[in-house]
């Protein structure tokens, strides 16, 4: 992942906002990945989706950036934790406890203001926090025992330019804010 993109003025971006994780957790999430996932693209770099836009035209940017510092300062402080390994037809993800309901409400707070501004369309299927750590094409069907990581805070929500290569997509962070709540 790397700071502060530069986009060209009329660009399509391909965008999503997230919360960024703790540097520790994100340390013994790599730790972890590389110790029981082994076999697949284990990933290196890790956030909890809040919502995926996809391909977004450069004029959107600014109403998405004061969408996500809004959703971002009336949310209150809480924690996640990993509650257990899933995998769908292509990744595999810790699927993440949200005991207070504050992350839920941060995304719903965020993809409705979205789709408000148009320029996002929420799943059917209800958000579900998680950290995607692996890829793969076919599926391994691991069963690995949970992260040995304590419940952790996010450190703050990002809006991520995502550009895809032929070894997978690269993150850069746009802009992001603390979540300062209240």
């Amino acid at each position: 992942m790397t700071e502060a993109a530069t986009v060209e003025r009329d660009e399509k971006l391909r965008l999503f906002l997230a919360l960024e994780l703790p540097a520790a957790t994100v340390d013994s999430l790599a730790t972890w990945g590389r110790r029981h996932l082994a076999g697949s693209r284990v990933l290196e770099s890790f956030h909890v989706t809040l919502a995926f836009l996809g391909a977004r035209p450069r004029s959107e940017l600014d109403g998405i950036l004061g969408a996500l510092s809004d959703a971002a300062a009336a949310t209150r402080p809480f924690l996640l934790a990993p509650a257990r390994y899933r995998e769908t037809r292509s990744v595999g993800m810790l699927v993440l406890d949200d005991p207070s309901g504050e992350a839920t409400r941060l995304a719903e707070r965020l993809q409705l203001r979205l789709e408000e501004l148009g320029c996002y369309r929420r799943e059917a299927r209800p958000w579900l926090p998680h950290v995607t750590v692996l890829r793969f094409r076919e599926r391994p069907r691991l069963a690995p025992p949970l992260p040995k990581i304590e419940p952790f805070a996010p450190s703050g929500v990002a809006a991520f330019l995502s550009r895809l290569h032929p070894s997978g997509a690269r993150y850069e962070i746009l802009e992001r804010r603390t979540l300062e709540g209240g």
